[in-house]
């Protein structure tokens, strides 16, 4: 019987179900650099590849939240720079009656997780059309990330003392 009230139609047709999920996503911004071509595509030694993520996100409006993942891969050898991306990957998503902490978390942990992918063969696309084999970078954990990022603000908060910033 209680679940038959949970099913009824709300007031004015009002819809209160916790809701996520994407919009659109698309590239805010892609830099290729290939500082040191041709004479790079003759190098002998393996480059050492860098790989930095950054996830940040803003508010377009009430219900919609563009999520930005920042992935920055520099690959270099003792002769110097191969080759440098930068790419800036946002997804739009719509968020509708989710606690602000569970919000906080899709933003940060499953927005960034469902764009991976894309913003990932993008990145190989990259690499390849500067002459160079394709990147394809290992899954990220963007949960554990979120988790392990929470952990450190928290624990800066209770080490830093009141009164600074």
């Amino acid at each position: 019987m209680a679940d038959d009230a949970q099913n009824e139609p709300l007031a004015n047709g009002a819809d209160t179900t916790p809701a996520a999920g994407l919009i659109s996503q698309y590239i805010r911004d892609l830099s290729v650099e290939n500082p040191n071509a041709p004479e790079s595509y003759n190098w002998t030694q393996q480059p050492d590849v860098d790989v930095q993520v950054a996830i940040g996100s803003r508010s377009m409006s009430d219900e919609v939240h563009e999520v930005e993942l920042k992935l920055t891969v520099t690959a270099r050898a003792e002769s110097g720079v191969a080759y440098a991306v930068e790419l800036a990957y946002c997804g739009l998503f719509g968020i509708r009656n989710l606690p602000e902490d569970a919000g906080h978390q899709f933003l940060f942990a499953e927005g960034p997780r469902i764009i991976f992918p894309f913003a990932r063969r993008i990145l190989a696309d990259a690499v390849r059309d500067a002459g160079y084999p394709p990147l394809m970078l290992d899954p990220i954990d963007f949960h554990a990330l979120y988790i392990q990022q929470r952990a450190a603000a928290t624990e800066m908060a209770e080490t830093q003392p009141a009164g600074e910033a």
